[in-house]
């Protein structure tokens, strides 16, 4: 991992016993102490978790939300202050750039976060769309760190430390505030399904942030948590993540993505044209998630079939340690999207999988 970035939590994480593993060229730890462990303490009381790999993009000017009009699929212009606003970012035929969060600071003036696998090709991308229009960006990735605090405790745990009042904070909203003495965005986001938070802080004073907020949280049952808890957390809540369930041949029609899809904004954007003429006639594939009913992982590429013919493959897989079984998503024809005999092939042996509507549990992050 010589090569590998380092988030300003590093040392915070090996000093607290991170394992530490290379994703999307960073060192990042996929887990503490257990990943079952992390998964139901964020689930039952928090989990932190350091996402500070996650790359950071201002756009200012006044043609600001006429390109990202332009580059998103979202309405942006539906936004006010303080609003975050989940999108694509698509390709003319329809295929996923990325998929991240836009954050209106002011008038002409927005913060995007995006994938951190992702946030050189979309930073190219973005500058090249901007051409034409009267924008600045500016890649500020690594004057930001960003700390997730994720669970039914977040809050209570914030309440001492937050020198603004959270309790009105809705969801997909942000607030500028003081979280132990130390200047963050406070959004009210997350990829757990519970409801929590994500701290954007300047870099310099993110371990400290991160000191202060384990140190106040531990009586409350916060646990650090890892790449690991975040995955089997976010396929649980039925979260897509870039590169299984959405992709550049993974749109939103066949991801069950349409809801992030303004149609009807006052604007074409990219990929507007591919992504209707699919809706229209109807995607060749389909992302579905499953349940195994039992242990056996069926990890990405497992061949999906039905009636003894390969119709798919798995693309996200994990164990969900509050079903206590096997869950994941794949990619299949769409002719057997809502069939019931689909099974995973594991090994030369199929296994019956039984489709899942998600989220695979009752989660309420809006609460």
């Amino acid at each position: 991992m010589s090569d590998a970035k380092r988030t300003p939590l590093y040392d915070f994480n090996v000093a607290n016993g991170g394992r530490m593993v290379d994703f999307a060229g960073w060192e990042m730890p996929v887990q503490y102490e257990s990943i079952v462990e992390e998964h139901k303490a964020t689930r039952t009381a928090a989990g932190l978790f350091d996402v500070s790999h996650m790359g950071e993009v201002t756009v200012k000017g006044p043609q600001s939300e006429a390109f990202l009009n332009y580059v998103l699929t979202n309405d942006v212009s539906t936004m006010d202050d303080g609003k975050a606003l989940y999108s694509l970012m698509c390709q003319p035929d329809g295929g996923v750039v990325d998929d991240l969060l836009v954050y209106r600071m002011a008038e002409g003036s927005y913060l995007l976060c995006l994938n951190a696998a992702n946030a050189v090709k979309d930073v190219a991308w973005l500058e090249k769309e901007a051409a034409n229009f009267e924008v600045e960006l500016v890649d500020v990735s690594e004057k930001y760190g960003l700390v997730a605090l994720q669970g039914p405790k977040a809050f209570p745990i914030l309440k001492g430390l937050s020198s603004v009042d959270l309790s009105g904070l809705g969801y997909y909203r942000f607030v500028q505030g003081e979280i132990a003495g130390i200047s963050c965005i406070i959004s009210r986001t997350g990829y757990t399904g519970e409801v929590g938070v994500e701290l954007f802080v300047a870099a310099e004073k993110t371990a400290e942030l991160a000191e202060a907020l384990f140190d106040a949280g531990k009586a409350d049952g916060l646990v650090l948590a890892g790449l690991g808890a975040r995955d089997s957390l976010r396929l649980e809540a039925g979260y897509s993540l870039y590169g299984h369930e959405i992709d550049e041949k993974i749109g939103p029609v066949e991801a069950g993505l349409m809801w992030t899809v303004s149609l009807k904004k006052p604007c074409d954007f990219i990929g507007k044209e591919a992504i209707l003429s699919k809706k229209q006639s109807g995607p060749a594939q389909k992302i579905v998630f499953f349940k195994t009913g039992g242990r056996r992982i069926a990890r990405p590429g497992t061949e999906v079939v039905s009636g003894g013919a390969a119709v798919g493959t798995v693309v996200s897989g994990t164990f969900s340690p509050i079903l206590n079984e096997a869950i994941g998503s794949a990619l299949v024809d769409a002719a057997v999207a809502k069939s019931d005999e689909l099974a995973v092939d594991l090994r030369g042996k199929a296994f019956p999988i039984e489709r899942a509507r998600p989220p695979f549990l009752p989660l309420n992050p809006q609460a």
